[in-house]
């Protein structure tokens, strides 16, 4: 998943504790494998490939179901989550330190936007030559979804699974105790600045600390608004529960591609809990306004950010 990653379970029996691991972690493995886009024999280089074909290409019923989210994604967000937009990444190189040039994003969004495309399923046609599909913005937390499920099926029902930050629960502590998750500060991404208590479900975090560059004392990241190829710039992050990671990933993407006030609107539409937090470091709780109380705990001083930025007491 090109991220650390995580697996913690808890069980009296040894050989299904064993058993449960490989499970979870050959399941991560096969979705990588299958999935991306750095690889010349999985589905996502298949489909890439067949841009321009008018045949398109047939896919099999996990990678319709994807796709199929992904549509109702795309739907739900106004166009924002975009599967489409990874071409723009030959525009933006995060390491170089410079700006692309209009023309440069120009010339690329023609082969953006998932309405150009034709998906009736289990056939997938992308029209135009150049044209790509990158799953990379949800199918890790679909892999920590699906690893989560593997333990449960195999008996194992204490336990999490992180993946890259993004956590999905396999069941509470063994003495009954929920989990306690991180939730980064953006500007100092090696600290939490809260912490939320999980028994189920799900959190994930879209943020622009990851992935980014500073020009002119301006931040940019790369989280790209798909009609304009420029990087959003609302929200230093969002960070989203939700009963599955798949969900809460989303989520959180889709409300940093709205930008404020849009992206805390959106969430609140749906009722998700979660927290946003700025550009100017301001922070917003969201889902405690009808509940009537705080599902996350704000650290008075932050606390070390581990790899799977959970603290378990």
């Amino acid at each position: 998943m090109g991220s650390p990653c995580e697996l913690v379970l808890q069980s009296p029996d040894a050989a299904r504790l064993a058993a449960a691991a490989r499970a979870a972690e050959s399941e991560v493995l096969r979705l990588e494998a299958k999935y991306s886009r750095y690889r010349d024999d999985s589905v996502t280089a298949a489909i890439n490939r067949s841009a321009g074909s008018p045949d398109g290409l047939v896919v099999d019923d996990e990678t319709a179901a994807l796709l199929d989210y992904a549509d109702v994604a795309h739907r739900e967000s106004g166009g924002r989550f975009d599967i489409s937009s990874g071409v723009l990444r030959r525009a933006w190189d995060f390491r170089s330190g410079q700006l692309p040039s209009q023309v440069q994003i120009d010339a690329l969004l023609p082969l953006v936007g998932w309405a150009r495309l034709r998906w009736q399923r289990p056939t997938l046609v992308l029209p135009r030559p150049g044209m790509e599909l990158d799953f990379g913005g949800y199918v890790k937390e679909y892999a920590a979804d699906a690893a989560a499920n593997q333990c449960r099926l195999l008996g194992v029902t204490q336990g999490y699974v992180e993946l890259g930050g993004d956590v999905r629960i396999v069941g509470p502590q063994a003495d009954g105790r929920p989990w306690r998750v991180g939730i980064r500060d953006p500007r100092r991404p090696e600290q939490a600045l809260a912490v939320v208590g999980l028994s189920a479900g799900g959190i994930a975090t879209s943020g622009d600390y990851e992935r980014f560059m500073i020009v002119d004392g301006r931040r940019y990241s790369h989280l790209l608004d798909p009609r304009t190829g420029w990087p959003v710039q609302a929200y230093a992050s969002v960070s989203v529960m939700a009963p599955q990671a798949l969900v809460a990933g989303t989520a959180s993407t889709t409300a940093m591609l709205l930008g404020a006030p849009e992206g805390e609107k959106w969430l609140d539409s749906l009722g998700l809990p979660g927290l946003i937090v700025d550009s100017l470091g301001g922070i917003t709780e969201l889902g405690r306004r009808d509940s009537g109380h705080s599902t996350i705990e704000m650290l008075r001083q932050p606390a070390p950010c581990f790899i799977s930025f959970t603290f378990a007491q």
